[in-house]
């Protein structure tokens, strides 16, 4: 009797939901927090500020955001929360044809000395592709966002 409960919560367990995956970048900046919040606090701002984006349209609600990328990948987020005094803001991927599925991410900027930190972190599964090759195009999407971010 004891194997089989030990066998039936094996199966559960590998039955479960794969772990997600993470990208983080933490970067420096010589601008005060209150010049990168500037560029990044605005939602569809994005748009300016990251090389990659080629477009980003808000919502009448200001909640959701279309994203185009340079290449023609598509991507639609949503806000999920905002605090302007702690100069941070979380979202979520609703649609699009990035390689991920459960994907939510928080943008912070911290002072630091006299300049700043950004902080960009995220959780998601890899979907219609291997962890790996998702997880390196999120990493290579912070960390061209963040060096963008961390230059006057």
């Amino acid at each position: 009797m004891k194997l089989h409960y030990a066998l039936a919560a094996a199966a559960v367990v590998l039955a479960g939901p794969a772990f997600a995956l993470d990208s983080e970048v933490s970067m420096k900046s010589t601008l005060s927090a209150d010049a990168v919040w500037k560029k990044v606090g605005a939602f569809c701002d994005i748009g300016k500020w990251h090389p990659i984006i080629a477009s980003c349209t808000l919502s009448a609600d200001g909640k959701e955001r279309s994203l185009v990328a340079k290449n023609g990948a598509t991507v639609t987020e949503r806000l999920e929360s905002r605090d302007e005094a702690a100069r941070t803001y979380t979202y979520a991927i609703v649609g699009g044809t990035l390689p991920v599925a459960n994907y939510r991410s928080t943008i912070s900027v911290t002072p630091d000395g006299a300049g700043s930190t950004i902080r960009w972190t995220g959780k998601y599964d890899a979907k219609g592709a291997p962890d790996a090759d998702a997880q390196g195009l999120i990493d290579t999407i912070y960390s061209t966002g963040e060096k963008a971010l961390a230059t006057p």
